[in-house]
């Protein structure tokens, strides 16, 4: 599908306003992540700045805000493209988050509400009864953040959204196309029994261990795809 195209289906989900290059930046995003932008699509500033109606400026500074991402690669001689990860990459940005995500739980589990709990497995079940690659990425995110948030640490949490958004095409990839969807949910519902029980050890260790079994799952799932010549 022709780059212009793509960002007219995303550009017509409403937004909320903001300046030219957040607009920019949330749109091809989004693009990216959904899967519609594939990795090493050239992403022509001309094209995207008539699209939108603006200068070249504003686009630059978008694609330079992805690139800081981890979704926008600027080549020399080429210009900026979709970023590619290789399976070893993928591998040590799953075993980072590990360790922070089991910090983040160990620091949440013991002082977790019953309002935030609540609200954690209220994103559980919505997460059971999704049917689209896209809304799984969406409620993976806001069941695990909302677990972390008792935590108290928002550059921490930054941090570890920072890595989700690296490798989150690649996840909702997985997901789509193999059967882990049964072992994620099963995994999901015992770390938030660990923190219903208030229990640090067992919620850093649940959470730890989820993480880098998805890692290993993705650059196994990664490998098989690449070498029947996917291009992901």
């Amino acid at each position: 599908m022709p780059t212009s195209s793509v960002l007219e289906f995303v550009a017509a989900h409403k937004m909320p306003r903001l300046s030219a290059s957040d607009h920019v930046a949330q749109t091809l995003k989004k693009a990216i992540v959904d899967g519609l932008l594939p990795a090493g699509e050239l992403l022509r500033q001309d094209e995207i700045a008539a699209h939108f109606h603006v200068s070249k400026i504003p686009v630059r500074e978008a694609l330079k805000h992805l690139e800081a991402k981890g979704l926008v690669t600027f080549l020399r001689n080429r210009g900026a493209v979709v970023a590619s990860l290789s399976a070893a990459e993928i591998d040590e940005y799953m075993e980072i988050r590990a360790m922070l995500e089991a910090r983040a739980a160990r620091l949440a589990a013991g002082r977790i509400s019953d309002r935030t709990l609540a609200e954690a497995r209220h994103h559980l079940e919505a997460f059971s009864l999704a049917s689209e690659a896209g809304r799984w990425g969406e409620l993976n995110w806001l069941f695990h953040s909302t677990l972390y948030s008792a935590a108290g640490r928002p550059i921490l949490l930054g941090e570890i959204r920072s890595l989700y958004n690296k490798v989150e095409r690649y996840v909702r990839a997985l997901l789509s196309v193999t059967t882990e969807m049964p072992k994620t949910q099963q995994e999901h519902a015992e770390i938030l029994e660990a923190f219903v029980r208030r229990d640090p050890d067992a919620a850093a260790e649940l959470t730890r261990a989820h993480v880098l079994d998805a890692g290993a799952s993705l650059v196994t799932y990664l490998n098989d795809h690449r070498s029947k010549g996917g291009n992901k």
